[in-house]
């Protein structure tokens, strides 16, 4: 599906008359913000955040164009900041198109979760997915939310009512001159400007076109004057400022989008602000995770129970399968790509391992087994399989293909292979929980079986795939008591059926219960300086250490923390026979309160997590010294 500007602007149009929003949209504050609320600049009410976003959206801007562009602006932001390109879905998960693009970017979420497929937001679930702005006001009303966009969508539907200000800026012009007065005079604390006439170079000339990148130098000074007027506000130099410049989607060389070509679905995310490494390039960070990380930089965090997509970029870490991106092969028998094209390798990472013992000799070499494959190079091995929607694996990713492996003749029998885990240390917990992201695609006779053995015993069977499945699986395991070690496998069949995809597989546990314990704490105070003053005064501390059955312990080592004047002081000491032990110190001259808390115990393999302690924290004041 490749819809013209003016087209989706019409079916947009009719689906804000249908909801009814108002050009501009304002929400009053609640009461009880962080600071005394400036007055409001020209409909916007003041910001109260110190940490401020900037997210700048060009409408089909293609990420290949840039090379031949001349975007001075972008390339700045690029070496001041963070480059990540990445593909988007296509059918039949969505077209590239923009209302499913900018639901992405705004909410966090894939479309097969906010349900904006078209250009028609026929029945989008932003309830269950609200935009980030509308997450902002949420966590705190007096968050300043602006959003100025040219295409009316942006401001009217995508970001919600909640959302303290939405202008629909006409042209990218007046888009461009609204929002950077508003940044450079008014006092918003998140600002979402989209621009959209680079698309429409695209629809009309094709992204190979001059008039194509002269829309890019169009857009990117008007990304400069934007950025001028964040600089230019009077308190710049103390507020923290994340600036990100993001796509809905791409353009094929003669114009147009919504297909699954590589320029439909290359996008991008460049990113600023503290914390990004200058000149950074990563290729593990989706549009989707640029909601979670406005929220995080504007300080609230993401709830687990709303279900992201993204992550925000702050806690984006790679896995054991993104190691491998600098070994990745050369197509085999995929000529069907470029010859040069480095994107796959049957080489498992550190303590990783494949089974093939039951595969037949022979198929496509590339997907004889599972194999670890990027995005770019196994989805266009073959386009329009639905491999372009395992949207949810990231960089380098494990996949078992038994279609693809099927173009090639080979032996007797059908695709059989197993992925085997590192063995993951177990700390005595009872309990353990599995997560990886899972694309698993029927079409034709195929299963896919998740097992963990403890010890090297014998596999048991933790879940079983025989329908599609595309999320984010978390698993929850009973560890045998005892047990020391466990290790995942992921086995896949399959007669020319479709595939599975296994990305970022993480095993984890919760502290295992306390087999230690702190009975008691307490402590005495004596000033070292005449009555009233402001002496040093010392601290003495006593402890009892018991078992969780209440049997003293003789030998433990405790490890305590005091706090004060800004300072840590480390305290240690061994207990005796009762259990007791004593710490010293000495607080400085000047400091009129500590605080005493213990951080540790150790004795032998006994675990203590401080969950069994009736009090481990003690808040100290400077004693007067008077008797009486």
């Amino acid at each position: 599906m490749s819809l013209s500007r003016s087209a989706r602007t019409v079916l947009a149009a009719a689906t804000v008359a249908a909801v009814a929003l108002p050009l501009v949209t304002t929400a009053a504050h609640a009461q009880g913000s962080k600071a005394p609320a400036a007055a409001p600049y020209a409909g916007l009410p003041s910001g109260t955040k110190q940490a401020k976003t900037l997210v700048i959206g060009v409408d089909g801007a293609t990420f290949d164009a840039f090379s031949r562009a001349d975007v001075p602006n972008l390339r700045q932001l690029m070496a001041r900041g963070l480059t990540a390109r990445s593909n988007l879905y296509a059918a039949p998960l969505a077209p590239t198109v923009s209302g499913a693009g900018w639901s992405s970017i705004a909410t966090g979420v894939w479309p097969d979760k906010h349900n904006v497929k078209d250009n028609n937001f026929t029945a989008p679930n932003y309830g269950q997915y609200p935009d980030y702005a509308t997450r902002l006001e949420t966590a705190d009303p007096a968050t300043s939310t602006l959003v100025v966009g040219t295409w009316s969508p942006i401001p009217q539907i995508v970001f919600g009512a909640k959302t303290d200000l939405r202008i629909a800026g006409g042209n990218d012009e007046d888009t461009t001159a609204k929002a950077a007065d508003y940044l450079a005079h008014g006092n918003p604390d998140s600002t979402f400007v989209h621009l959209d006439e680079v698309d429409g170079a695209g629809h009309s000339s094709g992204s190979a076109s001059d008039a194509y990148l002269k829309a890019l130098n169009t857009a990117d000074g008007q990304i400069g004057r934007l950025l001028d007027a964040v600089t230019s506000r009077p308190t710049y130099a103390k507020e923290e400022w994340l600036v990100v410049v993001t796509a809905d989607h791409g353009h094929t060389p003669t114009g147009g989008h919504g297909g699954n070509t590589p320029l439909e679905r290359g996008t991008f995310v460049i990113a600023q602000g503290k914390g990004i490494r200058p000149g950074s390039v990563r290729d593990d960070v989706k549009i989707t995770d640029i909601a979670p990380t406005v929220l995080r930089h504007e300080g609230v965090a993401t709830d687990p129970a709303w279900n992201l997509d993204g992550t925000s970029l702050a806690e984006l870490k790679p896995d054991a399968f993104d190691a491998l991106r600098p070994s990745l092969r050369t197509p085999v028998d995929e000529t069907g790509l470029p010859a040069d094209a480095e994107g796959w390798t049957n080489t498992a990472p550190e303590g990783w391992s494949i089974d093939n013992s039951k595969m037949p000799a022979g198929g496509v070499t590339e997907w004889r087994g599972w194999s670890f494959a990027t995005d770019e190079f196994w989805t266009n091995a073959e386009r329009g399989q639905g491999r372009e929607t395992n949207v949810r694996a990231r960089d380098v990713f494990a996949v078992a293909d038994s279609d693809e492996w099927d173009d090639k003749a080979h032996g007797a029998g059908q695709f059989d292979s197993t992925l085997v885990s590192p063995a993951y240390r177990l700390n005595g917990a009872a309990r353990a929980t599995v997560s990886y992201a899972t694309n698993y695609r029927v079409d034709g006779p195929q299963t896919g079986d998740v097992y963990v053995s403890y010890d090297g015993g014998a596999p048991q069977l933790v879940k079983s795939y025989r329908a599609d499945s595309n999320t984010v699986e978390r698993l929850e395991l009973a560890v045998p008591r005892g047990a020391k070690t466990a290790r995942l496998s992921f086995r896949y069949t399959g007669t020319n059926s479709a595939f599975w995809t296994v990305d970022q597989v993480a095993f984890a546990q919760p502290a295992p219960p306390s087999e230690l314990a702190v009975a008691s704490l307490k402590a005495g105070t004596v000033l070292l300086g005449r009555p009233g003053s402001e002496s040093a005064w010392k601290v003495t501390a006593t402890g009892v250490v018991r078992t969780a059955q209440g049997r003293p312990v003789k030998g433990a080592k405790v490890t305590a923390e005091l706090t004060a004047g800004g300072k840590v002081h480390k305290l240690t000491g061994t207990t005796k026979k009762d259990g007791s032990v004593r710490l010293r110190t000495t607080v400085p001259r000047g400091v009129a309160g500590a605080t005493l808390t213990v951080t540790d115990v150790r004795y032998k393999h006994l675990a203590y997590h401080g969950e069994l302690d009736p009090v481990h924290s003690l808040d100290l004041t400077r004693p007067t010294g008077h008797r009486g």
